[in-house]
C-alpha cells in the first residue's frame, strides 16, 4: 500500500523533531587540559568517562569554550600561544601569539570576546571570539595575572594576579583598567552571581573568599576557606558558592545567603579549576597532582566519581 506524501511528511517531520529534541536533551561536553601530556581530554558529562584526547600544544593551561562549545580556546605555556580548537576535530586557524607564560582564558557569555590573563607581560589579551584576531593588549597593575573573568553582562574584565592584593578591572568596550577591588594576598579563582552584583574572590594565602559588592567594588564578607583557596565556581540559581582548597584537597560548598560554609567533599590531590554543568547538577574538578577530575553531585553534596585524564589536570571548561 502506497503511503500518502502528507503521511509520509509527518513521519520524517516526527522523527526529525525526536532527533532534535534528543540532541538537546544530551549531556554537555567537559574539556580538561591537560599541562604536562599536552591534550585537552573530553569527559561525557551522562557516563563520566573520556571519549577522546585532543591533541593542545606543549603545556596546556586555561580552557574556555563558545557557546554550545563548537569552539575552544587554550592557552599553551609552552609555546606561548593561544590556541583556537575545533571541538569536533575540524580545521582550526594558526595559534595566536601572546607574552610569556599566559595563564587563564575566558569567553564573554555574549560570545563576542575571549580574555588571556597574559604573567609576564602583566597584561590581558583580547580576541575577537569569532575571527581569533588580537584587539587590544591591555595592562594591569597587578603582577602575573592568573585569570581574567568577564561579568555576566560581559562589560567587565575582573583579572586576578599572583602577587597583589587587589583585583584589577578592566572596561571591555573601553580597553583599559577601570579601577581595582582590594582583596587579601593572592587572588586566583574568580566568579560571579548569576546578576552580576557579587564577585567571588579566591585568596590562596589567606584562605579566605572575598564576597565583593560589584556595584561599589567593594567587600561584603571575607568567608574562611581551607588551605591553598583556589578555584571557584558559581551555582547557576546563585545559592552556592564553591571554593577548590590545594592542599587540603578538598572542595567547600558556600552558602551565598549566610556566607559561611555548609559542606566540605574530598578530593583528589592539589585539586585547581572548576566548572559546573549548566544545570548546576554536577561540578568538575581538576586534581592536579592526581592526574585525575572528581565529580560532585551538587545536590546531595558528595563525591561521586574520579575520572582519570592526562597529567597536570589545570581546569574544566563545559559549553
Amino acid at each position: 500500500m502506497k503511503i500518502p506524501y502528507c503521511l509520509r511528511a509527518a513521519s520524517v517531520f516526527a522523527t526529525l523533531s525526536c532527533a532534535l529534541a534528543q540532541a538537546a536533551l544530551a549531556a554537555p561536553l567537559a574539556y580538561v587540559p591537560n599541562e604536562k601530556s599536552g591534550t585537552v581530554s573530553v569527559v561525557d558529562t551522562a557516563t563520566d568517562t573520556v571519549l577522546r584526547s585532543l591533541a593542545a600544544g606543549k603545556r596546556p593551561r586555561g580552557i574556555a569554550a563558545v557557546p554550545g562549545g563548537t569552539r575552544l580556546f587554550v592557552t599553551d605555556a609552552g609555546s606561548n600561544t593561544l590556541l583556537i580548537l575545533d571541538s569536533a576535530g575540524g580545521a582550526v586557524p594558526a595559534p595566536l601569539a601572546l607574552g610569556k607564560s599566559p595563564e587563564g582564558v575566558s569567553v564573554s557569555p555574549d560570545g563576542r570576546y575571549a580574555a588571556v590573563a597574559v604573567e609576564e607581560s602583566n597584561s590581558v589579551t583580547l580576541v575577537d571570539a569569532r575571527s581569533g584576531a588580537r584587539l587590544a593588549d591591555i595592562p594591569v597593575q597587578g603582577r602575573n595575572p592568573e585569570h581574567a573573568v568577564f561579568s555576566p553582562d560581559s562589560r567587565w574584565l575582573y583579572v586576578s594576579a599572583e602577587e597583589a592584593e587587589q583585583v584589577d578591572v578592566i572596561d571591555v568596550e573601553q580597553r583599559r583598567q577601570a579601577g581595582t577591588v582590594a582583596v587579601g594576598l593572592r587572588p586566583r579563582g574568580i566568579g560571579f552571581s548569576p546578576d552580576g552584583s557579587r564577585a567571588y574572590i579566591a585568596c590562596e594565602l589567606v584562605n579566605t573568599v572575598y564576597v565583593v559588592d560589584t556595584a561599589t567594588r567593594s567587600t561584603l564578607a571575607k568567608i574562611p576557606a581551607g588551605r591553598n583557596a583556589n578555584g571557584i565556581a558559581v551555582h547557576p540559581s546563585g545559592k552556592q558558592v564553591y571554593v577548590s582548597n590545594g592542599t587540603d584537597g578538598s572542595v567547600m560548598l558556600i552558602d551565598t545567603a549566610t556566607h559561611t560554609v555548609s559542606a566540605t567533599v574530598a578530593v583528589g590531590k592539589r585539586p585547581w579549576n572548576m566548572a559546573l554543568t549548566p544545570d548546576g547538577a554536577k561540578l568538575y574538578v581538576a586534581n592536579g597532582r592526581s592526574n585525575s577530575v572528581s565529580v560532585i553531585d551538587t545536590a546531595a553534596a558528595r563525591k561521586v566519581a574520579d575520572i582519570g585524564v592526562g597529567e597536570l589536570p589545570w581546569g574544566v571548561a563545559i559549553p
